[in-house]
């Protein structure tokens, strides 16, 4: 595939959701080149609470060295709101300095809005930022098609989620090794993704607001590291292997309780018997210490094992958000 002959670009968007009834509405759904934001029109049905989907698509076919996106998404009370893709996200090669030109920079309180993310990468890296309010009784599901790094592209994502008090989210971030079929695994310059969850918890002074997860990933040749007697460096190929695609997914809220209950009868299950050899595919799940939420981790040697793992995993969502809604979710 050609890399796209643009100069890069700074897209903007924002999607405000309302609960009116049985419907779901956006108040606000705007959106600046190369960022697409698309909602088809679904029908609530048999969803516990209003649910609308919105597409985030972007011109081009995919990202290219220096676009920056920043999208803010505001869901409101007692609405849900499915975020996703269509087809996985691809990100050109990069162009300009290696990685030791520039730091990041990082940060311990949340954003007020999407302009106040810490810098992400140096000014050649492809920049994702996405900043969500979710009201009280409001549902984010956001679950995109994988990322697809090509063979020396640098990719940074920044994503915070303030949930207030009796908020739900799932948060699914996954990525693979690239165009294996161009021989191009693990050949990506420079993949960073940092996830933060906030809560807003009512106190006698007022809502307070904590930090309860924060999920930071690097991946990078290591440039400084060189071959040290008798030990031969390892490359990121090497690190990642034998698999190619990798998920983690967030739960968190009321409105997670049953799949997650779902989710750790099945890992004590595959505990029991755990096997000695190696599998294509490999899980785990971790329980919040407060109870309300765990995350899961997924590992595979081919997307489609991965998404057919968290398919399954993830169906009690479909009594949640109502069947048609879910019918469109990691297909």
């Amino acid at each position: 595939m050609m890399i796209p002959k643009r100069l890069p670009i700074h897209g903007n968007g924002r999607a405000v959701l309302k609960a009116f009834g049985r419907e779901a509405t956006f108040s606000e759904l705007s959106f600046s080149y190369p960022l697409k934001l698309v909602s088809p029109k679904i029908s609530s049905g048999d969803a516990a609470t209003p649910v609308a989907i919105v597409y985030i698509l972007s011109y081009g076919g995919g990202l290219v060295s220096g676009d920056r996106i920043d999208l803010d998404m505001d869901i409101g009370e007692n609405s849900s709101l499915l975020v996703l893709t269509q087809g996985s996200t691809k990100v050109f090669q990069a162009r300009g300095p290696r990685k030791s030109d520039l730091q990041d920079q990082d940060q311990d309180s949340p954003p007020s809005s999407p302009n106040l993310f810490p810098t992400a990468g140096p000014p050649y890296a492809t920049t994702q930022k996405l900043h969500t309010t979710i009201a009280p009784g409001g549902f984010l599901l956001l679950l995109p098609d994988p990322l697809t790094c090509f063979a020396g592209a640098s990719y940074s994502q920044t994503q915070t989620f303030v949930l207030n008090h009796g908020a739900s989210l799932v948060l699914l971030d996954w990525y693979t090794s690239g165009r294996m079929h161009r021989g191009e695994a693990w050949a990506f310059q420079r993949y960073r993704s940092t996830n933060e969850v906030w809560m807003d918890s009512p106190s006698t002074s007022g809502s307070k607001r904590r930090r309860v997860a924060r999920d930071a990933l690097l991946l990078e040749e290591d440039e400084e590291n060189a071959d040290v007697y008798p030990m031969k460096a390892r490359t990121l190929k090497d690190r990642m292997g034998p698999f190619h695609c990798y998920a983690t997914i967030h739960l968190f809220g009321p409105k997670v309780q049953a799949v997650v209950a779902s989710i750790q009868r099945e890992f004590e299950t595959i505990r029991v018997f755990q096997q000695s050899k190696q599998d294509s595919l490999v899980w785990s799940f971790s329980a919040l210490e407060e109870g309300n939420g765990g995350i899961v981790r997924v590992a595979g040697e081919e997307t489609e094992l991965v998404r057919d793992c968290m398919k399954r995993l993830l169906a009690p969502l479909g009594d949640v958000v109502g069947a048609e809604a879910w019918s469109k979710a990691l297909l």
